[in-house]
């Protein structure tokens, strides 16, 4: 058998809530068994099957906005369906993936569950029975639930094996991820303990524990003590998962399933059956029973059960060996939770390969003597054993009722090779002193959510799972957030370099979230749509020694493609500009290293950005900047691009001295007069309305400077040797024009700041970059065609320091777009990069993160879990009694049996959540619409919704969790409360179910039609 990869899992078992409280359980040597909810049952009435079991708490708590589940319908769902929804989004989440992120594809659902009791105490009325019952009271629908609400198209399905019923169905799992069905799988199974009708059956047969606790293999074990109990673990094929560097809690080499056949009882173990199913999981494993370090035994605390266990157990594992088998049983710790009992001992011995310690197992101290367990090589483990370094492996047995024995053989997860951490700047210069920044790398930490109240309830909880940690670098959680908590609507980035610093930001993000006492909550971090992003591309002029050094430093994407372009130019300068750009040295005169140089950080910057998912939507470049404006739109190919900006440089660096630039406060028309009387000089850029560049002779500029600033108009010189984009650079168009240029037709949108407007069809080719070099700078103008035909939402500017946006600011020509700048001068670091790409996630951008992290950092790190809401619970039956049974409530609004706790409640000055968490204005119910009213009363019927709740902008299907079938009752109602509306088809409303709103005018405008 190829081996699986556990890597993740939750679950929730009596006293223990998630995976780090089930482990903290195990190895504290505590119980959960604790006495009967009276939302269950009256213990009193029913003294037969005792008043303790094993319980988990709040089992009727159910986040049903989140799963997008009416309350109509989350009431009618059988409880064991609404627990392995949140476990199922946890586990993945735990498997460091975004739940949402699987949508789609042919992840596997393998669900252990037990009888049907939930349909018999709810389908025994016929007169009440509902579609909505229908789907929510099959047990086999548990694993559908689960495939439909993720979009998983995997195989899918219920196994009920009785109480092997888990580990049956994580054997098949494997068998579906080996025979290729599926990639990913989902496998456990759920209990609950609905009723005493089990326990009623267990206590006849002599099978029930007085005090509702298993003993296993104990003296005192006098029989089984019946529990609830959800887990599921997410599982891989074990080459997949470790090439893509996935945590591994264990590895399960192998599984056998089998059946007792015709024994001594329908409900007898069969001891042969037994020993035949280990021997045959050990074959498909490889392995020998004499290598198996510990086995999570069945191990129910029944007389005739543990000793026909120990029997088989002894047959097989009493072998030579140097160390008896160990052996246990969780059943101590939880009870018999009976259909998820494999997964809960699968999950235990999971962990304990995992922590490197079997922990003890329950009632051990004083152990059945009757066992003769260590004549038949095996000890109860009666303190925790911690196991020796190097492959461990650990046996799992879950047993059947009716007979199907189920086996597993865990195997300790294979080391993780070391990350190989990120190559080192190549210049021993490449980090100056004043670029030093702080030792933790920068990431940007992601949490989302549905609703801005989760959004602040997990950012809470982040902070606190976080400040517990030690203090050190954050980049690895930062990346594990990324790939784990970015799925959801509601969006929060936060950039970081330590942990400390993480903690603070996420604690002043809660606060700022959290509103006073009768205040209203902000919903301002739901992206509506995506960025459109436009890329400004920097000319000379933004250089400076030790340009982009800590950037270069700090981000192995950056390095990448610098040293790429540093590479390309290479081949025709002769030379690196590397140690110019990066060794911090004086070299701002010399346009053969400073043209080239900052071709390549723009180079570097735009294709670090689209690396990491930014596209942009148009580009725009600056003079100098256009040529790598022009690698990124793809005209040019890198080589050609390097070649071309080689030549400018040169043909530039050979231009006579004499010339300069000025910086003007005033536009053409205000020069006009100055210009004609120098007619050397001549406007180079222009650059907004009163923003002018001008280009000549130095002695013309300084008498044009000098009658200027009489006039009270401000100039400034540049740091230029060269009267760019003028008659004195015509040298260097003329060299330009004598090669032929490789150019291909923009692949995306360019504003050329030649022609001051978008290019159209023009090749960008020799005689265009001829004409660009000594032609002005149409960058206004540029701009304005960018805006309008593109209308940005950012402009993120893509050189060494920012210029153009400061310049387009000036100029009030953004047209509302925020400015971003990845690398904003000498100071810049990583953290700039990290802060672009944070912001661009925050306004809707699915970004690629992994691009953002050095090697050594992309490891997974465990995070808190998702924490659903706990305000809505649903426990649509009465507690079952003795005598006839009670009459069931049709399906409504969910009841509160056991009250809420006070942190887990809206406070009563909030006002009520809508569906959907939006800044709007809406009348609801209260409408003076009386179409909008009707279509309110008829959602919220047939949902179960506060009439508050449903607000015209709630989506049908994406907020209002409505299915087909609730349509069609939708549909039915409307019609009754609007007679004037008459008979409407389906299909005719389906182009109207965007929202309630629209619905209401589709109506609305039936009634005019038909009135008229």
């Amino acid at each position: 058998m190829g081996d699986i990869a556990v890597v993740g899992i939750d679950c929730a078992f009596p006293g223990a809530a998630g995976v780090r409280a089930y482990w903290d359980l195990l190895v504290g040597g505590r119980a959960g068994i604790g006495p009967v909810p009276g939302q269950r049952w009256e213990a009193r009435d029913f003294p037969a099957v005792g008043d303790s079991g094993g319980f988990i708490d709040d089992a009727d708590v159910f986040d049903s906005d989140f799963f997008s589940v009416t309350p109509r319908e989350a009431a009618a769902m059988d409880p064991h369906q609404r627990l392995l929804l949140p476990c199922a989004w946890r586990a993945l989440e735990d498997a460091g993936r975004a739940p949402g992120g699987l949508a789609g594809s042919g992840t596997g659902v393998f669900v252990g569950v037990m009888g049907g009791e939930w349909g018999r105490l709810t389908m025994s009325d016929l007169a009440q029975v509902t579609p909505l019952l229908g789907s929510g009271s099959s047990a086999g629908m548990a694993a559908n639930r689960i495939s439909y609400h993720f979009d998983f198209t995997g195989p899918s399905l219920a196994v009920d094996t009785a109480c092997s019923s888990s580990l049956v169905a994580v054997h098949l799992a494997a068998n579906s991820l080996l025979a290729g069905e599926c990639d990913t799988a989902l496998a456990g199974g759920v209990n609950i303990v609905l009723s005493p009708s089990l326990g009623l059956v267990y206590g006849q047969l002599g099978l029930a524990a007085a005090d509702g606790r298993c003993k296993p293999f104990s003296a005192e074990a006098d029989g089984i003590g019946r529990s609830d109990g959800v887990g599921l673990v997410v599982l891989r094929r074990l080459e997949d998962a470790l090439a893509d560097g996935d945590r591994v809690y264990a590895v399960l080499r192998g599984s056998a399933v089998n059946q007792d056949g015709r024994s001594n009882g329908m409900i007898a173990p069969n001891r042969w059956s037994q020993e035949r199913v280990l021997n045959a999981a050990y074959k498909r494993a490889g392995v020998s029973p004499a290598e198996v370090a510990f086995v999570e035994a069945h191990g129910t605390g029944t007389v005739l059960g543990d000793a026909i266990e120990c029997a088989a157990l002894g047959s097989v594992h009493g072998v030579p060996r140097e160390t008896p088998c160990a052996i246990g049983s969780v059943k101590g710790n939880l009870g018999h939770t009976e259909a998820a009992a494999g997964i809960a001992g699968f999950i235990k011995a999971a962990l304990a390969l995992h922590h490197r310690i079997v922990p003890a197992s329950l009632y051990a101290e004083r152990e059945n003597s009757r066992l003769r367990l260590g004549e038949r090589g095996l000890r109860l483990l009666k303190s925790p054993v911690r196991l020796p370094r190097g492959e461990n492996i650990a046996g799992v047995s879950s047993f059947g009722m009716g007979g199907t024995n189920a086996h597993a053989v865990l195997a300790s997860a294979p080391r993780s090779p070391r990350a190989v951490p990120a190559s080192a700047p190549r210049s021993p210069r490449a980090v100056p002193a004043r670029a030093r920044a702080d030792a933790g790398a920068a990431g940007v930490f992601t949490v989302s959510a549905d609703t801005p109240e989760a959004l602040c309830r997990n950012l809470a909880a982040q902070a606190d799972a976080l400040a517990a940690l030690p203090r050190g670098g954050a980049a690895a959680l930062c990346r594990s957030s990324n790939r784990v908590k970015t799925g959801l609507p509601h969006r929060f980035a936060l950039t970081a370099r330590s942990t400390g610093e993480l903690v603070d930001g996420l604690r002043r993000a809660v606060a700022l979230r959290t509103p006073a006492p009768g205040g209203l909550r902000a919903a301002a971090d739901r992206p509506w749509g995506r960025p459109v992003v436009a890329f400004l591309f920097t000319g000379q002029g933004s250089e400076y020694p030790a340009m982009t050094a800590g950037l270069y430093r700090e981000s192995p994407a950056y390095r990448r493609h610098f040293d790429a372009a540093d590479e390309a130019l290479a081949a025709h300068l002769g030379t690196s500009v590397r140690e110019a750009v990066l060794g911090g040295e004086e070299w701002g005169g010399r346009p053969e290293l400073v043209q080239p140089a900052l071709f390549a950080v723009g180079y570097a910057l735009a294709r670090t950005l689209t690396e990491l998912g930014v596209t942009p939507a148009a580009v725009l470049g600056h003079s100098l900047g256009e040529y790598a404006a022009a690698v990124t739109a793809g005209v040019l190919p890198l080589d050609e691009a390097a070649a071309l900006v080689a030549r400018r440089a040169r043909l530039t660096a050979a231009l006579p001295p004499g010339g300069g630039m000025i910086t003007v406060a005033a536009g053409p028309e205000t020069l006009a007069p100055a210009l004609a009387a120098e007619p050397e000089v001549v406007a180079a850029a222009l650059n907004g309305p009163a923003d002018t560049v001008l280009s000549g002779p130095l002695d013309a500029l300084a008498r044009i400077a000098e009658e200027l600033t009489g006039l009270g108009i401000r100039t400034r010189e540049l740091a230029s040797p060269y009267a760019f984009h003028s008659a004195r650079t015509a040298p260097v168009a003329a060299g330009l024009r004598t090669a032929p240029v490789d150019c291909a037709p923009a692949a995306l949108p360019v504003a050329s700041t030649r022609y001051g407007r978008m290019l159209r069809d023009e090749p960008m080719d020799a005689e265009y970059w001829a004409g660009q070099a000594e032609e002005p700078v149409l960058f206004d103008a540029a701009l304005g065609a960018l805006v309008r035909d593109i209308a940005p939402t950012h402009l993120v500017e893509i050189g060494p320091q920012p210029q153009l946006t400061r310049i387009a600011a000036r100029a009030g020509s953004l047209g509302g777009a925020e400015l971003l700048h990845p690398a904003p001068g000498p100071e810049g670091t990583g953290r700039e990069l990290a802060e672009t790409v944070a912001a661009l996630y925050r306004c809707g951008l699915d970004p690629d993160w992994e691009q953002l992290y050095a090697p050594e950092h992309r490891r997974p790190e465990p995070l808190v879990p998702y924490v659903f809401s706990s305000a809505q619970r649903y426990w649509d039956r009465p507690p079952a009694s003795v005598g006839a049974p009670a009459e069931r409530r049709p399906e409504g609004p969910p009841r509160t049996e056991v009250p809420p706790r006070p942190e887990e409640t809206s406070r009563p000055e909030d006002p009520p959540r809508p569906v959907v968490s939006r800044e709007t204005e809406s009348d609801g119910a209260g409408s003076d619409d009386p179409v909008l009213v009707a279509v309110v009363e008829a959602v919220t019927e047939v949902g179960g919704y506060p009439t508050e709740r449903v607000v015209r902008e709630a989506r049908f299907h994406e907020d209002l969790g409505f299915d087909s079938v609730m349509i069609m009752q939708l549909k039915n109602r409307v019609e009754a409360r609007l007679p004037r509306v008459g008979e409407v088809s389906v299909q005719q409303m389906l182009p109207a179910l965007r929202s309630v709103g629209s619905l209401a005018e589709f109506l609305d405008g039936v009634i005019m039609a038909r009135s008229a």
